[in-house]
This record gives structure tokens, sequence and C-alpha cells, in this order.
């Protein structure tokens, strides 16, 4: 056994001056100074205006790009570039060269970057029902930038950071003494919950100033909550369950603490406010719906994929998901089908390429099959997740070019023999698309609908896609009341192959 050292009190010379100069630093760091938009002080002075330019400019690709990249079909992106200049224009940096983006996503999300970079998707167009919602939702985000929260934000983590560093250099830490850089993800962490009511505020003021009722960001928030607790119900989840890529999760709000924010606004009411529903609702009228066929699309139980020519069916009870990198669906007793492609290395066999994706799980009964025409393989292993024993089954299936379609069916021992069948009709349902039937395949959009007498909730939740849920999701695509039926002529949204 090695002797042991023995301990001393001395400090390492090299490291006190490390420390000390660290001291140094954090003492001469710029006060507090007073925010324009909010009129309370503030720190935030470790990131000034151009240095937030520069961050807004140098995350937008990135941030673009993490979205689907930008959506301009029937001149979208003008006209929320219009209605987001109208909004800056009454903050407290107009002059500030504010940037909107329509990001090409389904997801509902709007946020902000440094530097007066505004992001909406398509998603939370498509949910808003007015011209006025839209401006709430933007004005809330040009509140973030005005109250510079990012900036405040960044210069606290950079304060505690130097608390870390120097607390590293005493204790030799590297892992303590290492300052994580910010990049895009750390600007679409949620606000604090005085952040948000301060954005809020600001929101409320911008609106009022613009010729918008104030309650239009409530009423949103309202409609807001109902889609997301759908959302999770069509996932096979709580209907408590957020999203955490949803702006409720990005923006923890409640209808409560808005409400409180229009009364600190102390605004006065508007005379004829804008609410522009049918002329929004016109703009909406053939807009992309869902998912973009690109990164493929759900009909129903099926999943489409155009662009990569291939389609797959899970059975009845699952809830197809589709994500950034692959797709799941969710079924009873808490099943789950996952699907990915991955690549191999070399030209392997498609047996030989399961047990490299396998890892450390140990399969059984590894088979060679052929789906449709390709070559693929199977096996199966016992496993547990969260002390409960699971089954697993791994599909690959060959897509000859290097690339492997890859289904992972994960089920709960007591139910595995229940589904088995279903699940294995989903694996031989996979099959490739030719490029005549890809062409056919089209996304869904919005379309506008003026309602005639004698028409039922059931009839307009009809005129939409087949799924689950029919009449929750006709009644919260247009803020209604499930059975609720608008007045003839009203226009409503539907969504259309």
């Amino acid at each position: 056994m090695p002797q042991r050292t023995q301990a001393r009190n001395t400090a390492n010379p090299i490291r006190l001056l490390a420390a000390l100069g660290l001291l140094g630093a954090a003492a001469l760091l710029p006060g507090c100074t007073t925010n324009p938009a909010t009129g309370e002080e503030q720190f935030a002075a470790l990131m000034s205006p151009q240095q937030e330019r520069q961050v807004g400019q140098e995350q937008h690709p990135k941030i673009t790009e993490q979205f689907g990249g930008t959506y301009d079909e029937r001149n979208i992106a003008a006209y929320v570039s219009e209605l987001g200049g109208r909004l800056a224009a009454q903050s407290e940096m107009a002059d500030l060269n504010f940037t909107f983006t329509v990001l090409d996503s389904p997801i509902v999300n709007a946020f902000a970057l440094p530097g007066g970079y505004v992001y909406v998707t398509r998603g939370l167009m498509a949910l808003a029902e007015n011209e006025a919602e839209l401006a709430g939702v933007v004005a809330h985000e040009i509140g973030h930038v005005t109250a510079r929260h990012s900036a405040e934000r960044y210069s606290q983590s950079v304060v505690a950071n130097l608390g870390v560093a120097l607390l590293g250099v005493l204790t030799k830490s590297n892992e303590l003494a290492n300052v994580a850089g910010y990049g895009a993800q750390a600007y679409l962490q949620s606000y604090s919950r005085s952040q948000e009511f301060e954005a809020d505020t600001l929101g409320v003021r911008y609106l009022t100033r613009a010729g918008y009722a104030p309650d239009a960001m409530a009423s949103f928030l309202a409609k807001l909550d109902r889609h997301s607790r759908l959302q999770a119900q069509l996932a096979g989840k709580s209907p408590d369950t957020v999203d955490q890529t949803n702006i409720m999760a990005t923006h923890p709000r409640t209808l409560d603490r808005v409400e409180a924010a229009r009364q600190a606004a102390n605004v006065a009411a508007v005379a004829n406010p804008r609410i522009a529903r049918d002329e929004y609702l016109q703009r909406l009228n053939g807009m992309l719906y869902g998912d973009n066929p690109e990164q493929g699309l759900v009909r129903g139980q099926d999943f489409i994929h155009p662009a990569l020519r291939f389609r797959f069916t899970v059975p009845n009870g699952f809830t197809l998901v589709n994500g950034q990198t692959k797709v799941q669906a969710a079924g009873p007793n808490n099943a789950v089908i996952s699907f990915d492609i991955g690549k191999a290395q070399g030209n392997p066999s498609a047996s030989d390429y399961l047990r490299a994706w396998a890892g450390n799980l140990r399969l059984t009964n590894i088979e060679a099959i052929t789906v449709n025409g390709l070559p693929a393989a199977t096996g199966a292993a016992r496993a547990s997740s969260n002390n409960r024993a699971i089954d697993v089954r791994l599909v690959a299936i060959a897509g000859g070019d290097g690339s492997f379609y890859r289904f992972a069916f994960i089920t709960p021992v007591q139910v595995t023999n229940q589904l088995s069948q279903g699940l294995r009709e989903t694996t031989y349902s996979f099959r490739k698309l030719s490029a005549a039937e890809a062409a056919k395949v089209k996304p869904e959009r919005l379309k506008t609908y003026k309602v005639r007498g004698g028409d039922t909730a059931t009839s307009l939740a009809a005129k939409m896609p087949a799924g689950p849920l029919a009449a929750e999701r006709f009644a919260t695509l247009n803020g209604l009341q499930v059975g609720q039926v608008p007045p003839a002529g009203t226009l409503v949204k539907l969504v259309t192959e």
C-alpha cells in the first residue's frame, strides 16, 4: 500500500493568487441599472445590447434549423413581420431592428432570442383564433426582449459561475471550474415567474397601445391549456402532462397571473379594439397543418414518409406521434412502438446489424425474416424499466443503401401475448412506396368553412380527417366547447387533406 501523504494547511500560492484574481473580478462587476421598459433595477450588465444582437444573429440559423426552417406560404411571414413591427413600435425599444420569423413546425411554441429575434410556429398560428390572440403572443415575446430577460439571466449565470469557478480553484475541481458556454438551447429554457409576469405586463401595454384588447392574451392561454391537455391524451398520457417543447413548458403561466399582469399594466380600455377574426382565418386558409411531408406524416394508424418513400401501420389503440428523430406510438398498458432509421458501417447482414444495435441488451431467438421483399431480422429480450419487467422485440429491416429501418416494440410482460399479433402485423405492414404512390400523398392543410344551417358539432368534426377524439379536436381548434355549434355564417377552421 502506498504511503499516505500527510495533509498540510499551507495553501498553494498559485491557486491562492488565482482565487484572489477571481474575487477581484467579482468586485469589479458592474452594478444594477434601471430598465427603461420595466422601470425596475436590473442586473444585466454582463451582456450589452450590442452583444445581445450579436448573440441573436449567431443563434438565429441554429434555431431555424432546429425547428424545421422558416415557413412562408401565402405570405404568412410578411403578415407576422408587419404585425410584429406594429407592436414593437409601441415598445421602449422601437429603434431596435426586430426580426420576426414563422417556423415550419407543428409544435405550438413561441420564444425570443436576445437582440430582438422573435419566433412563432405555424402550429401556434393554427391554434390562435384571431389576430388579437396572435398579437398577444408576439407582444409577450417582445416584452421578454425589452425587459432584457436573456441578458439578465446570462449576467446572473456568470456571477453564479464565478462563485463556482472560485470554489473550483480552491478545491482543485476541474468540473466545478468549468463554466458551460451559452448556446441556442439556453435561451429556450423557462423564464422565472417574475420574468413571465413582467413580459405579460409589458405585452399588455404594447397590445393596448396598438389597439388590441388586452384580454386576448388570456383567451389564448385558456385555449392553449385545452390544446396541451388534448395532445397529452392523444399521446396516451395524462392530460396534466406538458410536452417540454410546448409553450406551456417554456412559458409557465396561469390565467390568474395573466389577469394580474393586465391589472399591473394599468392601461386604459381600448375603444373598439381590433380582433380581426375573419381576416385572420382567411389568412390561414390553405396553410400547412401538422407534419411537413419532408418529415413524414401521421394519418390515423398509418405513418407515411413520401420523401423517403415508405409507410407502416400501427394497431388500433396505439396513437402515433412524429418526433424530431423518431416516430413513437403509445398503446394500451404503457406499451410503446418506437421507429427510427439507423446507418450501418460496412455492409452487415440484418442479423449482424441487429446484434450491434441491441448493444448490452441480450437478444434471444434471433431470426432472419423478409418484410415485403426486404431482408430483415428480429430478436427478443426480457428487461426491466422502473422496476417492472418488460419484453422488448427489435426488428431491423435493410434499406438497401446501408440504412436500416428499426422497430422497437416494448410491452409489459403481462400484455405481451395479447399485443403480439398486432405488433407482428405492424412489422409486416412496413413497405417501400413507389414514386407514383409517394406523389399522391398530400399534407394536411387548414381550410376555412362557413357554418350552415343544419350543421352539427358531429357533422363539422366529420369533415376533418378521421382519428381519435374527433369532437375534441374540432372544438379545441376553434375555441369551442365540445358539442357547441357556432351560429350559421360563422367561419370555422377545418383540417383537410
